[in-house]
């Protein structure tokens, strides 16, 4: 017993520091201004609704998991919106171009939400065939949840986008 608790805090180590090494990464690129292309906006939604339907396609979620699967669709809409908010987008004066800079409050937001997540499938993991429920079912919820605020923030980004351009051409 003890072997697998030792390799299960291995395990959380070897992970937290490429998060932590990753994160390092991206905070110094998420300081630089960035261009951002509002028709490219859709790619990154699209790319994962393909990969939950072919999830769901696979293996689909079974009675109340569908409702609870909408449930999360809607509540990571809401979170995705919130982070895009956070979003830093500015418009060049003189070219009219859109620019993205990265924000670190969406940053940690999101990376708050892989620690809820993560901390979601331990419990699901060990705890769910005791309590009654079904991991997979928790699985398909989160994937549902990812993709409502992958959308919603991109989304929020477009919207915003289009507005901040339509301001600056205005005379």
């Amino acid at each position: 017993m003890q072997t697998h608790d030792t390799q299960g805090w291995i395990s959380y180590a070897v992970t937290a520091v490429i998060i932590a090494v990753v994160m390092a990464l991206r905070w110094r690129r998420m300081q630089r201004v960035q261009p951002l292309k509002l028709e490219r906006l859709w790619i990154v939604p699209a790319l994962y609704a393909v990969a939950l339907v072919a999830t769901f396609s696979a293996k689909p979620p079974h009675g109340l998991a569908w409702l609870f699967c909408l449930i999360a669709l809607g509540l990571g809409a809401a979170l995705g919106w919130q982070r895009g908010k956070m979003m830093r987008l500015t418009v060049d004066p003189e070219t009219h171009s859109l620019n993205q800079t990265g924000s670190p409050a969406a940053m940690l937001f999101l990376l708050a939400l892989v620690a809820v997540r993560t901390g979601a499938r331990q419990v699901a993991g060990v705890e769910g065939a005791a309590m009654g429920f079904d991991p997979m079912a928790v699985t398909d919820m989160l994937m549902a949840l990812a993709l409502g605020l992958f959308t919603a923030t991109r989304i929020e980004m477009y919207l915003r986008g289009k507005r901040l351009l339509a301001e600056a051409v205005r005379p």
